[in-house]
């Protein structure tokens, strides 16, 4: 919590439904929420700050007790991504859970879910090791960047962050602490928690810590960037160095609204070998120029506050089909600024924030259609994030979802009351 947040008096007696003395109960800290709390639009009525899991549970079991609504946060930079929750009672506050357990002879850490992923990565850096996801909204934890999925230009090469994950301790609805994997490469029977939870904002449980593989911090890293006069010759330039034998870890694409599509390649490795690689790629890239400098946006979204961010997918064969869709989708906006991997096919876009609500809507609706006509239904748009206002004009954010009964039977299982995060995800979940 902020400072200010420590000014706020802590809650020591029941209002007239008695919440606050069953959250109280739990022996956790919890005091009032106020503006500065609000998931979305809403504004809870209480916030519990929990140091451990234990603490976690004593809050989900008595809040299941009163059936009060629970959203876990930990930075809060993402906490309205998804759709606004039907009610939010309580915000389970988990930046306590800050804590790194590092493993390093077995390239393993452990990490509270509301450590920031800058501190994990200067305990990791220390001893030569990284995890290789990239810090793609600056002030995410843990927890944060598991709960939504988010991964950046490395998924090309070393995989999404549920790829990445060995076990992860989670708290359910009910207070039962219940933990799967752990330093080594193999699952217990039963769910494998790290991909069930990761991406589902909160809605299954709340996670209290994570275990992940890691990598070598490389010796060396270029990056060799070229423009492309059109989506369709950025989609070649790209598919050539992904032919190549030079073994890229990312190939991004970037263009801002308007403006000309580059073609960034990320090349990692020892430094007597990677000169070779560069050598071949800036081959295939005519025009390109090499730098150790991270190029400018490399790994952030496209968005800036009060912007609706869009998420992407699409076979790679199919993005400059995507691109146009994108640069003709919303007249009342103009271009849309488009940035992400060529690679794996995840891009991100963004409508300004000046865009009016309605014709936020419009626009969405018809992008998401010219996303799957152009990719013959294997590409999709959904929604991150976006204004109460969107919200309220109407939005769908996730569009159709394949395998949506599955999910509400999963969430049926693990929160039959529904009362984690209710109504953040799709279908409702």
């Amino acid at each position: 919590m902020t400072g200010e947040d420590h000014q706020e008096p802590a809650v020591g007696q029941a209002d007239a439904d008695g919440a606050p003395e069953a959250l109280a109960s739990s022996g956790v800290p919890v005091r009032r929420g106020t503006d500065r709390d609000a998931v979305g639009a809403t504004v809870p009525r209480w916030v519990a700050a929990p140091a451990d899991t234990e603490g976690c549970a004593a809050v989900a079991a008595a809040a299941s007790r009163e059936g009060l609504a629970l959203v876990p946060r930990g930075a809060g930079t993402k906490i309205g991504w998804g759709a606004p929750p039907r009610r939010c009672d309580a915000v389970v506050d988990l930046s306590a859970l800050n804590r790194v357990d590092h493993a390093a002879g077995d390239l393993v850490v452990e990490a509270g879910s509301g450590t920031p992923m800058e501190d994990l990565a200067s305990v990791l850096g220390a001893s030569g090791q990284r995890l290789p996801v990239d810090p793609v909204v600056p002030g995410s934890t843990v927890g944060g960047v598991v709960a939504t999925g988010l991964s950046g230009p490395g998924r090309m090469l070393y995989g999404p962050v549920r790829d990445l994950i060995l076990g992860m301790t989670v708290v359910r609805a009910d207070g039962v602490a219940s933990s799967s994997g752990g330093r080594v490469v193999k699952n217990v029977a039963g769910y494998d928690l790290g991909k069930l939870h990761t991406g589902a904002l909160g809605t299954l449980g709340i996670i209290t810590s994570v275990t992940f593989r890691l990598r070598p911090v490389p010796p060396a890293a270029r990056f060799v960037s070229a423009r492309a006069d059109s989506p369709a010759r950025a989609r070649e330039l790209a598919a050539s160095v992904l032919r190549s034998h030079t073994a890229p870890t990312a190939i991004e694409i970037d263009r801002p609204a308007g403006g000309a599509v580059t073609v960034h390649v990320l090349l990692e490795g020892p430094e007597d070998g990677i000169r070779a690689r560069v050598e071949e790629v800036s081959a295939l890239l005519p025009g390109a120029s090499v730098s150790k400098d991270l190029p400018d946006g490399w790994g952030t979204l496209p968005s800036g506050p009060g912007d609706t961010l869009l998420k992407l997918t699409t076979p790679p064969s199919r993005l400059p089909d995507v691109l146009d869709a994108v640069a003709g989708a919303a007249p009342d906006a103009g271009p849309l600024p488009v940035r992400g991997s060529a690679g794996s096919g995840v891009l991100y876009g963004a409508l300004p924030s000046a865009t009016d609500p309605a014709s936020a809507v419009r626009a969405v609706a018809s992008l998401r259609a010219r996303v799957e006509a152009a990719t013959g239904g294997h590409g999709s748009l959904t929604v991150l994030d976006a204004p109460p206002a969107v919200h309220a004009a109407g939005l769908d954010p996730w569009g159709t979802v394949p395998g949506l009964p599955l999910m509400r039977s999963i969430k049926q299982n693990l929160d039959p009351d529904g009362v984690l995060s209710p109504g953040r995800f799709a279908g409702g979940i």
